[in-house]
């Protein structure tokens, strides 16, 4: 259903059982996939592709240009998953020539007011409570919460299964299965009560808790830490996962 009183251009791709409401604004070369909901003064700009079950909801501004004065016009995206939902004027922008598109996963709830700007690549299953900005060329893993009023600087990466609390400041890459919080921004132990929502095993919850120990709790440098780990501890997913994470850090990990 397509509100007479919306704008939809003629060259934009729109899937089968979307809603479009009044006032809303469909720009070209933006596709919208089946079953998606565009809420009224919602703006859908060039370059947007969404996928599948998406809700837009009023206010919204998908795919402006990147608030970045580098940017010279190039042609680049802002690309979002299925089942994405985008809150009252919360905005993603396009990507710059540095990668040429912003990436929203799928399942990925994006609160009232909050920022995913340019050359971002945000995960699945990612919750951005109200007004969480997100600086450019900022990564975040699967299943990770951004509490509200969080902020993040850019080229900062957030790993899986992270909770960061409201209000935080992020100068530092996040390592995956974690809390943090505080000013400044430190490590508040294991996403345990996260990750038992999504099945992990109480074993597995403590080789993470063992592994942050080494990391944050003995007295070692994260090159030691490091050295530590893969000696002493079998080989396991998230154990390679945490290590990978840290290794190409380039910002540095976020502090004990």
């Amino acid at each position: 259903m397509h509100s007479e009183l919306a704008y939809i251009h003629p060259e934009a791709r729109i899937g089968e059982n979307v809603i479009i409401e009044p006032f809303s604004y469909i720009d070209k070369d933006v596709v919208i996939g089946d079953g998606s909901h565009i809420g009224p003064h919602a703006v859908i700009y060039a370059g947007s592709r969404l996928g599948k079950n998406n809700r837009i909801f009023p206010g919204a501004v998908i795919g402006a240009i990147p608030q970045d004065l580098k940017f010279q016009g190039e042609y680049t995206l802002a690309i979002l998953g299925d089942n994405v939902t985008v809150r009252e004027s919360a905005t993603v922008n396009r990507g710059t020539k540095a990668s040429g598109k912003t990436v929203v996963g799928s399942h990925v709830l994006i609160m009232a007011n909050a920022h995913v700007a340019h050359d971002c690549v945000v995960g699945d299953h990612v919750i951005m409570a109200n007004s969480v900005a997100l600086a450019g060329h900022v990564q975040v893993g699967d299943w990770t919460v951004m509490g509200g009023l969080s902020a993040v600087q850019q080229f900062v990466k957030i790993g899986q299964h992270v909770m960061v609390s409201g209000g935080s400041l992020v100068r530092k890459d996040v390592p995956p299965y974690i809390k943090v919080g505080k000013t400044p921004l430190q490590y508040e132990g294991i996403n345990s009560v996260g990750l038992r929502r999504r099945g992990f095993s109480d074993d597995k919850i403590r080789e993470l808790h063992a592994i942050y120990r080494v990391v944050y709790q003995k007295g070692m440098n994260v090159t030691q830490a490091v050295e530590f780990i893969e000696k002493n501890f079998e080989p396991t997913p998230e154990r390679d996962l945490i290590l990978d994470f840290i290794k190409q850090s380039v910002k540095g990990i976020v502090r004990g």
